[in-house]
């Protein structure tokens, strides 16, 4: 059994850890960090636990040395304590936004600060096993891509690895109210965030950056907008294509993109209710529905991707990750495959 410590447990990406974790064959849970709730059971923030453990949270001080750290600590905060986390494991997998960028200029551009460790970015495999199974078969230190990117990124990367992306993508991203995590905000309360479909970022979204990179170089243009939902992330990637690009010759070239790739399923039909990817049916699951529709028009392509942000855009992928970099099965505690209807 390989002891695991959730670093930052006690938000919503934290909670899908601790829930993953313990429900993995191969894993033990041995400490679970929060300064607030420390000495506090960790099935009284997550309720959904109870009845599986009898842990409560420990002061992050306390932390002994593991086979793995499941970094769930915010933007800017882990990138500080990075250097110490390193010490006390064989592998850290971080899914804060401190790691994901290799340029450190577009990281105090998206985020505002300069990085204090900009030595240690290039020492992280970003965590998105469908691009970098082979590189993170060996890693010892895993960055998470963000939500919204893991989404998008799915979208694209068959469209710009074929070489078929000829301009500016334009990525539109919906997402839940568990995007925004468990600190409570004047946007998040109920009367203002029901009913509502909020456009928080018209555009700059941070994703972008990490988008861009992923798809070589290629420029992105990003706007995120709230919906009314708890779970789930939607985007639609509007991508500008080279001549001769048509519906058969996508559907050949997803088809075989994803062919091998379980937790990636290729989603474009003719008839019934869910004809493109649709969060609603993914919560709770690992998969990323990607899809696509063609305007010949005005010779774009419309790619299409759903997912949770909470499993597969977050600690879902992290726990795809640990599995590939310890030869256990790439399934291994992700099985949970949803439900209809929700």
């Amino acid at each position: 059994m390989l002891t695991v410590a959730v670093v930052g447990g006690a938000g919503y990406i934290g909670g899908e850890l601790i829930r993953l974790v313990l429900g993995h064959p191969d894993l033990e849970l041995a400490a679970v960090t929060s300064r607030r709730l420390a000495g506090r059971r960790l099935d009284g923030t997550h309720p959904n636990l109870r009845g599986t453990t009898d842990l409560s949270f420990v002061a992050p001080d306390q932390l002994g040395r593991y086979d793995v750290l499941l970094l769930a600590t915010g933007h800017t905060e882990t990138m500080h304590s990075m250097p110490d986390l390193l010490g006390r494991a064989d592998v850290v997998i971080d899914l804060s936004a401190d790691f994901r960028l290799a340029d450190p200029a577009q990281y105090r551009r998206y985020y505002q600060v300069e990085h204090p460790h900009p030595e240690l970015l290039d020492s992280f495999v970003p965590g998105l096993p469908e691009l970098h199974r082979k590189r993170l078969v060996e890693a010892d230190r895993i960055s998470v891509p963000g939500c919204m990117a893991t989404a998008a990124i799915l979208a694209l990367q068959p469209l710009a690895d074929a070489g078929l992306v000829a301009g500016l993508v334009t990525v539109d991203a919906r997402t839940g109210s568990s995007g925004s995590g468990a600190t409570p905000s004047p946007a998040n309360l109920h009367a203002e965030r029901s009913g509502a479909m909020r456009v928080f970022a018209p555009s700059g979204h941070r994703h972008q950056a990490e988008i861009s990179q992923s798809i070589g170089g290629r420029p992105v243009s990003m706007t995120a907008t709230g919906v009314e939902a708890v779970r789930g992330v939607q985007v639609v990637c509007r991508v500008p294509v080279v001549e001769g690009v048509d519906e058969r010759t996508l559907r050949l070239r997803y088809r075989e993109f994803y062919r091998d790739e379980r937790f990636v399923r290729v989603v474009t039909t003719r008839t019934g209710l869910y004809r493109l990817p649709e969060p609603k049916i993914l919560t709770g699951t690992n998969y990323c529905d990607v899809g696509f529709a063609v305007d010949e028009q005005h010779q774009q392509v419309l790619a299409i991707a759903a997912l949770d942000n909470l499993v597969k855009g977050g600690a879902g992928n992290a726990v795809q990750c640990l599995n590939i970099r310890f030869g256990l099965p790439e399934h291994a505690g992700l099985d949970f495959i949803g439900l209809h209807p929700v």
